[in-house]
């Protein structure tokens, strides 16, 4: 191998024309130097590392994974159902009506007194004799559900029609963008009451299928939500897409044959990812607070199904006998909504380009 001669035109080093003394160990100054330079990373994860550096919102998802741990468990726990009417032995206890907090009726009383075995009443008991606080987690999961499932109908809904009336341009957008100004200047809070009171009694689904399980009061909730919350999510991607859409790549794909579908997937969505998130984080809050007020002004969730809207507009009637009632609720929808907008603020200031600058 030694004898072997080198072709001088090749890349490749000779090692042999260098001796062991001219390697030397790194100084301590080039050592700094080397941690100095930051390790690859990507745009998310680049963001993330930022979020989780801000209190605010750290504290947001510690509060958010509280609450959502509490409504998934509490049912496991509580031996009570939201629709149950309290009852001893089999018989309807009508002196549990409106308890105060981890307080018991007579009969629960003399059942206990005897060797029995009963489960505290957390937030007491409501009118009708049922466990508040099991009708509150019920209510948190019912506002928290129509929240998230609202907000991927909005950015499903949202994504599509930004995206194609800022990619084709032209007349396209010109019609589509008028039909966006059409549904802004409707009065949101008048349609969203008349579509729910309409899709109400029109809608019926097959008993025993997954819709009628879910009741046409939540799929109702879900269409109102799908017919006029997209709008602004459709215009944030539309002017984000009409800047990136004149970028040399975006030209580069067309000019090798790339559909508008794979180019509007594949390399314009994915730089609109910072206000797609932050846009996404701050509508599920404002779903959760429209369907807070549906419920209580008594066109949202049905009952017996609770909500916190609803548990706070049936808390109002008692508020100077019982104002505990509505504590609980109004302090539910308080917590939801701040940590949702503290952590929308939070991945804004992580993930949005111009403020990361």
């Amino acid at each position: 191998m030694d004898n072997l001669k080198k072709n001088p035109l090749s890349t490749q080093i000779d090692l042999s024309r260098f001796s062991r003394e001219m390697f030397v160990p790194a100084t301590e100054e080039e050592k700094r130097q080397q941690d100095v330079m930051s390790e690859s990373t990507t745009f998310f994860k680049d963001g993330m590392r930022k979020l989780f550096k801000n209190p605010l919102a750290v504290g947001s998802i510690i509060v958010l994974c509280c609450i959502i741990l509490t409504i998934i468990v509490a049912p496991m726990i509580v031996p009570y159902s939201y629709e149950e009417i309290l009852s001893v032995n089999g018989r309807r206890d009508k002196g549990a009506k409106n308890l105060a907090p981890f307080t018991y009726s007579k009969m629960e009383q003399q059942y206990i007194d005897q060797g029995g075995e009963r489960f505290p009443h957390i937030f007491g008991t409501d009118e009708q004799c049922r466990d508040y606080f099991i009708r509150v987690i019920y209510g948190t999961r019912i506002s928290l559900a129509v929240g998230f499932f609202a907000s991927i109908i909005v950015l499903i809904i949202g994504m599509l029609y930004g995206s194609i009336s800022g990619y084709m341009g032209g007349k396209v957008d010109l019609i589509m963008m008028r039909i966006v100004d059409i549904i802004y200047s409707l009065p949101d809070m008048l349609i969203i009451i008349l579509l729910k009171v309409v899709l109400d009694e029109r809608l019926h689904f097959a008993p025993g299928s997954f819709l009628a399980r879910l009741g046409t009061s939540m799929v109702s909730l879900f269409i109102v939500f799908g017919t006029l919350y997209w709008v602004s999510m459709a215009r944030l991607i539309r002017g984000q897409i009409l800047t990136i859409k004149e970028n040399e790549y975006i030209l580069a794909a067309r000019s090798i044959g790339a559909k508008p579908g794979r180019i509007i997937r594949k390399h314009i969505l994915p730089n609109c990812l910072s206000v797609i998130i932050i846009s996404t984080a701050l509508q599920i809050p404002s779903a959760i607070f429209t369907e807070s007020f549906l419920s209580f002004i008594g066109i949202g969730v049905k009952a017996p199904m609770p909500s916190l809207g609803s548990l706070a507009n049936a808390a109002r009637e008692g508020l100077q006998s019982y104002p505990y009632k509505l504590v609980f609720p109004a302090l539910m929808i308080c917590l939801i909504v701040l940590s949702l907008n503290l952590l929308g603020d939070g991945l804004r200031d992580a993930f949005d380009p111009k403020l990361r600058r």
